[in-house]
C-alpha cells in the first residue's frame, strides 16, 4: 500500500535529481550484493516519499490565512518581522510551523496577493524548533501584499534541512494554496500576520499546508 501511495502521489520537480541519484546507487549496489541493493531500493522509496507533493483543497475566502507548511504549530507570540522586508519594527502576531523529516516539505502561499519583496538571509543551522532559529538561521523571507495588508512568510533552514528552495519573483501574483517552494529534510516556516488578524490555531496543533486555516480577519468574503 505504501508503494502504491508513493507512485500515485505527485512529486515536486526539485526531488527528481535526488530520486534519480538514489535509484542509480541502488542499481549499482545490486552488482555488489543483493541485500545492499534492496537497502538502496528502500532508501529510494523514502526519498520519493519525502518529495511528495499531494493535491490539496484550499478553503476560499480573502479573510483566511492558510497554513504554508505541514507540521506542528509552535508556541504563538508577537515578534517584529524580518527587517530585510522593510515592514517596520512593530511586533506582529507570529505563527510558526515546524516540519520534521516525515512531513510534506512543499510550501504553499497563505493568502492571495502580490510578491512585494524577497530577501535571502544567510545564517546558522540551529534546531528549527528553537525560537532563536527565526533570528539566526539561514532563511528566505517573503513580503506578500494582500488586500488585507502585508503578510510575511519566512522559510527557515534547520539542523538537518540546509537547502531552501523558493520559486517566487518580485511582482508575481499568487493565489492562496499555490506551491511556491520547499525546504529539504526538516525545517520551519514563520508567518507574520497583518494587524486585525487573529490566530485560529494553538501550540501543538497539526497543520496541513494549503488546507488548514491558521488565522482569519473575521471578515470573510
Amino acid at each position: 500500500m505504501i508503494v502504491i501511495n508513493i507512485v500515485l502521489v505527485p512529486i515536486h520537480p526539485a526531488g527528481w535529481p535526488f530520486i534519480g541519484l538514489f535509484a542509480a546507487v541502488a542499481f549499482a549496489l545490486f552488482f555488489v550484493a543483493a541485500p545492499l541493493g534492496w537497502i538502496g531500493i528502500v532508501l529510494t522509496a523514502w526519498c520519493t516519499y519525502f518529495f511528495r507533493n499531494p493535491a490539496r483543497v484550499t478553503p476560499e475566502g480573502d479573510g483566511f490565512v492558510i497554513a504554508p507548511a505541514d507540521g506542528v504549530v509552535l508556541p504563538l507570540g508577537m515578534a517584529p518581522p524580518p527587517p530585510e522586508l522593510e515592514m517596520g519594527d512593530e511586533p506582529l502576531q507570529r505563527i510558526c510551523i515546524f516540519m520534521n523529516v516525515f512531513n510534506v516539505h512543499v510550501n504553499r502561499i497563505p493568502l492571495k496577493g502580490t510578491i512585494e519583496r524577497l530577501a535571502y538571509i544567510p545564517g546558522r543551522f540551529f534546531n528549527a524548533s528553537l525560537d532563536k532559529a527565526s533570528k539566526y538561521n539561514e532563511r528566505m523571507a517573503v513580503r506578500l501584499k494582500t488586500s488585507a495588508g502585508d503578510i510575511a512568510v519566512v522559510q527557515i533552514a534547520g539542523l538537518v534541512a540546509r537547502r531552501i528552495k523558493c520559486d517566487l519573483v518580485e511582482g508575481q501574483e499568487v493565489q492562496a494554496g499555490e506551491v511556491f517552494g520547499l525546504i529539504r529534510f526538516g525545517s520551519r516556516v514563520d508567518v507574520y500576520l497583518p494587524p486585525g488578524f487573529s490566530p485560529r490555531v494553538l501550540a501543538g496543533q497539526i497543520s496541513i499546508a494549503g488546507e488548514s486555516i491558521i488565522a482569519d480577519s473575521g471578515k470573510q468574503e
